[in-house]
């Protein structure tokens, strides 16, 4: 087992860091439509159906761009894909900026959702395939950090500039090409993951980087532990994913991944408009609850990567998602009976805060450990896409519904979800902290 003296810190930081500015531009794609969307309902006259589809192209760019990744991923590096990812971010940026139609915007936004559901994947998977186990959950985390990071920084671009005319939106678009040319500069620095290294049979470049990583006690350790879990390995294909001895990892990461998206937190971040405009907030009220959530977030996911690698991932999960299940509760019976929009605030903040800590950078953590070596591509592609399906039918269902329902009506069915995804975590999810992503391998063939 390696421990904190065998591995270079600082250098581990620093390509973690890297590698999560794709979860920047993830956060920033996220959460552009959230101050857009009353500037586009105007310009393209949306109705409910058509402003939940808008929202939810990108989750279908996404679902291409997971499989892309994970095949992409196998078989050309970590590295490539992050690459492409980041030009993808630049180009649709750019081109919604200056969509004339409401077709050309749909297209474009699907594009962006390529390049979001290539960084989704492959960011936390590279950052868990270079860390060290005592520090992996932090590290994955660091790209939950720079989603939030770009979520906030994004609502408080959008709040400045809401009074700038009705086009305001191309420009709250438009500036996403600026980090996603930071990126691309970054990515090119990085080193290619060494778990991948020695998968496609180069031993010496995956020594080469795990050298800077960490000691050559740490290197050796480690290069033995990935040979032992790549041994009777072949080409990674779909249906190994189905395999009888990895079928429960396979069955916990797919479930963890769209019960994030059905705990229904997202229209919260993605319909902050629509829910305190039903309490009668004003445009410029409804836009600065995107910032204060932006900031409650942010604050939250930094006390969750303090806490994942000492707490563990499970008791996490338990009290984030029983504690959604009793604050939607709340949430509709405030938005039912009209309660003034800052104690509705209030509540819309605790359930952010209670994600923020738990079901957010937790699932993430999960999705990129708890895969072996072999089949981890393919697996977090497979997880992935059902999280982007999962985060489609929500955000495309919510307007529909709250027109038919009432806004309020929604969050009753959410609590119902979150109840059921703590029962699940309770009987399925496994601590991993503190566990190589081998010696998680080896537990797994056992169990």
């Amino acid at each position: 087992m390696s421990n904190s003296k065998n591995f270079n810190s600082r250098y581990i930081i620093g390509i973690s860091f890297i590698s999560a500015l794709g979860g920047y531009l993830f956060g920033f794609d996220f959460a552009v439509i959230s101050g857009a969307l009353p500037f586009l309902r105007t310009q393209f006259a949306l109705t409910p159906a058509w402003e939940g589809f808008l929202t939810g192209s990108l989750a279908l760019g996404c679902i291409v761009g997971c499989l892309i990744a994970g095949n992409l991923a196998d078989r050309y590096g970590r590295k490539p894909g992050l690459v492409i990812a980041a030009m993808i971010f630049a180009v649709s940026s750019i081109g919604i900026a200056f969509s004339q139609s409401f077709i050309y915007f749909i297209i474009l936004r699907f594009g962006a959702g390529i390049g979001v559901g290539m960084a989704s994947m492959l960011c936390p998977m590279y950052i868990a395939e270079v860390s060290p186990a005592e520090v992996r959950g932090r590290n994955v985390a660091i790209n939950q950090l720079t989603v939030v990071i770009g979520i906030l920084i994004t609502n408080l671009v959008n709040y400045f500039l809401a009074d700038t005319g009705h086009d305001a939106w191309r420009w709250m678009f438009g500036l996403g090409a600026l980090p996603s040319a930071i990126f691309l500069i970054g990515v090119t620095w990085l080193p290619e993951s060494p778990r991948w290294l020695m998968k496609s049979g180069q031993p010496q470049k995956a020594k080469l980087v795990l050298d800077k990583i960490g000691s050559p006690d740490f290197a050796a350790f480690t290069m033995k532990a990935i040979e032992k879990s790549l041994v009777g390995s072949t080409k990674q294909s779909y249906a190994m994913v189905f395999e009888k001895a990895v079928r429960p990892a396979v069955v916990v990461g797919i479930t963890l991944a769209v019960f994030q998206q059905f705990c229904g937190i997202n229209v919260v971040f993605n319909y902050t408009s629509t829910i305190f405009e039903s309490v009668g907030a004003n445009l410029n009220r409804q836009l600065f609850e995107t910032v204060a959530i932006g900031i409650v977030n942010l604050l939250f996911t930094l006390l969750a990567m303090w806490q994942v690698d000492k707490l563990g991932r499970r008791p996490l999960m338990l009290v984030g998602s029983l504690g959604l299940s009793i604050l939607y509760i709340v949430l509709a019976v405030a938005l039912q009976n009209h309660f003034p929009a800052g104690l509705v605030s209030v509540f819309v903040l605790l359930a952010i805060s209670t994600y923020a800590i738990s079901l957010a950078p937790v699932t993430w953590v999960l999705i990129s450990e708890i895969f072996p070596n072999k089949i981890r591509g393919v697996a977090s592609s497979v997880a992935i896409v059902s999280l982007w399906g999962a985060y489609f039918i929500l955000v495309f269902t919510f307007p529909i519904l709250a027109k038919t329902l009432g806004t309020y009506g929604p969050f009753y069915l959410y609590a119902v979800i979150c109840f059921l995804g703590f029962l699940f975590v309770k009987a399925r999810v496994k601590e991993t902290k503190g566990q190589t992503l081998e010696e998680l391998e080896d537990n797994l063939i056992r169990h």
